[in-house]
């Protein structure tokens, strides 16, 4: 049963760490506290945007913040498999003689920075599936488990970048949540120019370890939800599936492939969480609502016919919230205003 006491630490620890990445990032605040949530809830994060608008200072921000171990794997066409879970290699022993012995590759710390990661070949990237999902390592016959909590905050530039693969649709199902992480404001712009001719380096100081993130998230799991939260968002993903009788005219049309049910249990793990960085007992229609984008943009795959009209993902997760919501909407995405300003913070 969650205490009072439990929901007042909670948010004070979550204003603390949030308050110490604002020294290092300017803007981009739905970003910092999606990642935060995402991480007290134990999923992965995939960071998207074009280069310079800093995805990889966040996680560098982050790193420090959370008090954790922390590798950064900077990804590229030449990195190997092994370079990033390791491999055996001969050594001898006191008497002299060779044996194999597992060199553990940065893979094996808390917070991994997969840095650019749609650089390196889908053969590299698919290292990173059995830990991010399985939390072990399996090399030369023997699985090994990786120490709790685990992340992979994974960056990556726009596909139509040159000099990229797309991640494999496994892995990226893989992702609680992706992340867009837009151009500043021309105001954000001169304060991250002034902010970094003092220094170029983090600024956050530790604030939760190991032990009281764990404890967060054992103390998220417990807030209640109810059965109308569960059947909305069950029908949420339901409706963005084509092959469904009773699926919408638009996402029979639009919609390639539907979201999984990671989709699901994805957005009430973190909306447990949301509630209670909101200082809430349990979970709303408005955490569910705040966190479909994130959770839903890379596993509802557009048409071909979609892509050919430029019909993104996140038209069509609002399309699919307005249909569930029962609000009237063109059942044409090119006539659909995405609202693109920012939510309402957690935080002020």
């Amino acid at each position: 049963m969650v205490q009072a006491h439990d929901v007042e630490l909670f948010g004070e620890k979550s204003r603390q760490v949030l308050a110490e990445i604002g020294k290092d990032m300017i803007g981009q605040e739905d970003v910092v506290e999606d990642t935060v949530i995402a991480m007290v809830a134990g999923g992965n994060v995939l960071l998207e945007g074009v280069p310079g608008v800093g995805k990889t200072r966040l996680v560098r921000s982050l790193g420090r913040a959370f008090d954790l171990p922390f590798s950064r794997i900077q990804f590229t066409p030449d990195l190997m498999p092994a370079d990033v879970t390791g491999t055996n290699i001969i050594e001898q022993d006191e008497n002299g003689q060779n044996r194999l012995v597992f060199q553990r590759g940065p893979i094996f710390s808390s917070i991994i920075l997969a840095d650019e990661i749609n650089r390196a070949t889908p053969k590299t990237q698919s290292a990173l599936l059995e830990a991010m999902q399985e939390h072990t390592v399996t090399a030369g016959g023997s699985t090994y488990r990786l120490d709790e909590p685990f992340f992979v905050l994974a960056t990556q530039n726009p596909i139509e970048q040159d000099g990229t693969y797309p991640l494999p649709e496994a892995q990226m199902d893989r992702f609680m949540f992706k992340l867009l992480v837009s151009f500043p404001t021309a105001e954000e712009l001169s304060k991250i120019v002034n902010l970094t001719q003092v220094t170029m380096d983090e600024q956050a100081n530790p604030v939760l370890n190991a032990k009281s993130l764990l404890e967060m998230r054992a103390v998220a799991k417990e807030i209640p939800v109810s059965s109308e939260i569960l059947d909305y968002t069950v029908k949420l993903v339901e409706a963005s599936h084509p092959e469904r009788d009773d699926a919408p005219e638009f996402t029979k049309q639009y919609v390639r492939f539907g979201a999984s049910p990671r989709a699901a249990q994805n957005m009430i793990t973190a909306a447990k969480v949301r509630a209670l960085m909101d200082g809430r007992y349990n979970v709303s229609f408005d955490d569910i609502d705040a966190l479909a984008y994130p959770v839903m943009r890379h596993r509802v795959k557009p048409s071909f016919l979609a892509i050919t009209e430029k019909i993104d993902a996140d038209t069509l997760v609002y399309m699919l919230l307005e249909e569930i919501n029962g609000r009237n909407v063109s059942s044409d995405p090119k006539e659909v205003a995405v609202p693109r300003k920012k939510r309402k913070r957690l935080f002020g």
